[in-house]
């Protein structure tokens, strides 16, 4: 098992910029892939960057120039920066886990984007 806990989430304002963290525990693999993932009301979930354990980098077009994924392995952490939000950011974000095997989700954290 692998528990997720995301903080950082909050509301701000257009143009504003918002840090989230995940804090991971538990039987983790080695090799791991931690990402972040938003779903908006009425949309389906989608992802917004990923880090393997080795630091490789992956970031969806969405927030893409916007956001800047990285991990502390010390820690067993994953922070999301982003900044210049928009309202269309508005969504829960939430932080997943994969080893390619299994994977877990946190429980998710509100961004709220105002205009």
């Amino acid at each position: 098992q692998v528990q997720l806990v995301e903080s950082g989430g909050g509301l701000v304002q257009a143009g504003g910029s918002l840090r989230l963290s995940c804090a991971a525990s538990g039987s983790m693999f080695d090799y791991n892939v931690l990402g972040w993932y938003r779903q908006a009301p009425g949309k389906q979930r989608e992802l917004v960057a990923d880090i393997t354990s080795g630091g490789i980098r992956n970031y969806a077009d969405s927030m893409k120039g916007r956001v800047t994924i990285s991990r502390d392995n010390a820690k067993n952490t994953v922070y999301l920066q982003m900044s210049s939000l928009k309202p269309d950011d508005t969504a829960v974000y939430y932080c997943h886990y994969t080893d390619y095997d299994l994977d877990y989700w946190g429980q998710g954290t509100q961004v709220t984007v105002s205009s």
